[in-house]
């Protein structure tokens, strides 16, 4: 449908033109805030910009207050059925909510949800899930599909619009990716709200890392999708570094982009010590550049012409490119020298852009 509506989660901007944004989910129990508080400010450094909480009691609902003051960025609830707890949230300064309105009872308890939400100045996303469709859509539709699960988010998203709310996100996820992927599609098409894109319990880091990034990656390379989750069994830690290499590997996100040769039978040097040890030194930057390490003469020079800074190994020396053009031989510690190069790259891009102003 093109340029979505934008919303605020406090000071994250989601949908417009504005930047594809990582979050993730506390696993702590929420009424614990040291525990808690402590997550969300692992997860906020590992790279993710709103944070999630489950609440699913007072206890829960009246610790928000807490998690927000302690928080580096915006903090998302997670309510089901129960309006009183979400409003509890909004009004303990949350930034967002997660619920789905046709969960939460009559049109009177939406309508108290949408002002409280909308005084606050809340957006609400409205959370579908292939495992959980109404079933009268399932029968509709014959099983869970593409068609019953948008059809179950226009339902939702019609009882905020009758109740006066239009600061909507929405999200369609499914554990099978191709679904995910038809459903989000179908979404962009009919919806001009923000669209939070995930594929819902993948699995573990591995297999579940691979799921998302096909699904996530396949819509983002369709323009479709304003922020992202992976969704991984396990510590919530992985879950924005693996968000981040994906909006990475598209070029979404100023980084390092690591190209490194899978090594063969010429291979005379170390390719994955290099690259991991380039890897772990360049994690830290945030600007967009491209870096290659390769283990031969074959494909190594045209690797070169393609990135900003390149190293080709070979027995006993090796060879530094800078914008594809030869700098010099490398004959020992070959990622100190492309490390330098880098930043000394970098720097120079810098120096560069505020001469231009």
């Amino acid at each position: 449908m093109g340029e979505k509506k934008t919303v605020f989660a406090g000071s994250l901007a989601i949908g417009g033109r504005h930047p594809v944004s990582i979050q993730t989910m506390t696993n702590t129990p929420t009424e614990d805030v040291a525990a808690t508080s402590m997550q969300i400010a692992q997860l906020a450094e590992a790279g993710a910009q709103l944070v999630r909480v489950s609440v699913y009691s007072q206890e829960c609902a009246a610790a928000v207050r807490s998690l927000v003051d302690k928080s580096p960025v915006p903090l998302a609830a997670d309510v089901h059925f129960d309006h009183l707890l979400a409003i509890a949230a909004v009004e303990n300064g949350i930034s967002k909510l997660r619920i789905n309105p046709g969960n939460i009872g009559d049109e009177r308890k939406v309508a108290m949800l949408a002002d409280c939400a909308r005084t606050h100045r809340v957006p609400i996303r409205v959370g579908v899930n292939s495992g959980s469709l109404p079933k009268d859509l399932v029968a509709q539709h014959g099983g869970p599909s593409a068609q019953s699960m948008v059809a179950a988010a226009e339902r939702h998203i019609r009882l905020l619009e009758q109740a006066g709310f239009d600061d909507i996100v929405i999200s369609l996820k499914a554990s099978d990716v191709r679904l995910t992927v038809e459903a989000y599609r179908l979404a962009d098409k009919q919806f001009d709200y923000p669209l939070h894109v995930g594929v819902t319990e993948a699995g573990l880091p591995g297999q579940g890392t691979i799921k998302s990034a096909i699904g996530i990656g396949a819509l983002l390379l369709d323009g479709i999708g304003n922020t992202v989750r992976v969704s991984l069994t396990g510590s919530p830690l992985a879950e924005p570094k693996a968000a981040r290499d994906i909006l990475r590997a598209i070029g979404l996100v100023g980084a390092v982009q690591l190209i490194a040769c899978p090594t063969c039978g010429r291979t005379q040097v170390d390719v994955e010590g290099i690259a991991r040890e380039v890897e772990q030194r360049t994690a830290d930057i945030t600007q967009p550049i491209k870096v290659a390490v390769m283990g031969c003469v074959v494909n190594g020079p045209g690797e070169a012409q393609e990135a900003n800074v390149a190293y080709c190994g070979g027995k006993d020396v090796g060879a530094l490119y800078v914008d594809g053009q030869f700098v010099r031989k490398v004959t020992e510690h070959p990622a100190d020298e492309i490390v330098s190069a880098v930043r000394d790259y970098l720097a120079r891009q810098a120096g560069h852009t505020e001469a231009g102003h």
